[in-house]
């Protein structure tokens, strides 16, 4: 019970929905959530991998100037179609030709995660899952765009949703598609004291 009353404050610098549900299937509760409002947009010739682990960064770094007496967790998840990034669809059209592209291939998600001490330590991880999607037709883009799962979501969808239909293979973190890697969070937690080892 005393761990209990001298433990630091936990902060998500997330807006994600998904990315509390996920922290609280492994027991994790944040003390608060502060969405850190920065710019997400890929810098020239940034890499998914990169793009993703500056994120997560900026996002923690953001939230901790505001809170520095807490534990700060950012992060961000990115799918990369070789060196291309697919962030958020900004319209139906963008998400069906988003779908169009990973139709049939292979796709990287890679989510980057920062936990910031109030000392100033830092721990990062970056986690990579590669999945390939079946043959799509158009009948499937337009009724899977018409279902409005895109909206929101890297990539153009959602694999804890319908969007896992279309999933023929899978390799890695699943939760690290849906937005946060539960192993390697709960393992960076464990590290900073926040959950007992």
């Amino acid at each position: 019970m005393e761990m209990e009353q001298t433990r630091i404050r936990l902060i998500l610098a997330s807006a994600s929905p998904r990315r509390l549900e996920l922290l609280g299937r492994v027991g994790v509760v944040p003390d608060a959530v502060l969405p850190a409002d920065v710019d997400e947009t890929p810098r020239r010739a940034e890499v998914p991998r990169l793009l993703a682990a500056r994120l997560a960064a900026t996002k923690a770094e953001a939230v901790a100037r505001a809170v520095p007496d807490a534990l700060v967790l950012g992060a961000d998840t990115v799918v990369g179609v070789g060196r291309r990034i697919l962030g958020k669809p900004a319209s139906a059209d963008e998400a069906a030709s988003f779908l169009a592209m990973l139709s049939g291939r292979r796709h990287r998600v890679i989510t980057g995660v920062c936990l910031l001490r109030p000392d100033g330590r830092r721990s990062e991880r970056l986690v990579t899952t590669i999945l390939a999607f079946q043959r799509l037709t158009q009948a499937q883009i337009e009724d899977y765009v018409g279902s409005g799962e895109w909206q929101g979501a890297a990539g153009g969808y959602q694999i804890q949703r319908r969007g896992e239909a279309f999933v023929r293979f899978l390799s890695g973190s699943h939760s690290n598609v849906v937005g946060l890697p539960l192993f390697e969070t709960a393992q960076l937690l464990r590290g900073a004291g926040w959950l007992r080892p």
